[in-house]
């Protein structure tokens, strides 16, 4: 009967997401489709939009780099950085392939450089996304305290000497965050040379006092290994 119908319908549309549009500077908006329902990675979080808009700045060259998002949820970075003509791949779970695979075939009119979907779980094997990539996108990636061992892994394992690892995360000042956050840039520190993105150089309308971007390089061994 028709009282069937109505809330099925409705449950269908919520399943099927609902657009957001990211404002390009050069041409049409990227269009990302969004999943209300099924964990973190299924909207647009207000770190990717800001590392997306500043990667827009041109304050690192993409054309013809190879670059690879790291837990890239909808995808809103990588594809903006393939529209800045980088050769891109995006990563997360399997269960985010889907929603990635749409983003890029909705995007793609707008790619310059190239883009594709790979599944890439923290802490495996990531031989198959060698040589090291020239940039490693990363937006709000640190939540979980069980997840900063294997991105810490992840990270050593996939950065060369000359990767740059650009790192956009939101402050969050409730419950367990600051401490969480505490642990990741001290455990990072160990391998890793940190320096903060200054404000000044974030986009003048997508930027936030509380959103940080981090640029990141592996530290400069010296003598023998």
């Amino acid at each position: 009967g028709q009282d069937e119908a109505g809330p099925r319908r409705l449950r269908a549309a919520a399943m099927a997401g609902f657009v957001r549009e990211l404002e390009r500077r050069d041409g049409p908006a990227l269009r990302l489709e969004q999943r209300a329902a099924g964990g973190v990675g299924c909207v647009v979080w207000d770190a990717a939009l800001v590392l997306a808009k500043f990667l827009e700045t041109g304050a690192c060259p993409l054309a013809r780099r190879h670059v690879l998002e790291l837990g890239a949820g909808t995808g809103a970075v990588g594809i903006m950085a393939a529209t800045l003509g980088a050769n891109v791949t995006v990563t997360d779970l399997e269960e985010l392939q889907e929603l990635l695979m749409v983003n890029i075939e909705n995007n793609k009119h707008l790619v310059t450089g190239s883009v594709r979907a790979k599944v890439l779980k923290w802490g495996e094997d990531v031989t198959e996304f060698q040589p090291p990539p020239d940039y490693i996108l990363m937006a709000d990636c640190i939540y979980y305290e069980e997840s900063l061992e294997p991105l810490l892994k992840t990270l050593k394992d996939l950065t060369g000497p000359d990767t740059c690892v650009l790192c956009c995360y939101e402050q969050r000042t409730m419950g367990k965050n600051p401490e969480i956050e505490r642990k990741y840039f001290e455990l990072l520190q160990r391998d890793f040379e940190l320096e903060k993105i200054p404000l000044d150089r974030h986009d003048e309308e997508y930027r936030s006092e509380d959103i940080h971007i981090m640029n990141i390089h592996r530290k400069q061994t010296v003598g023998p290994q």
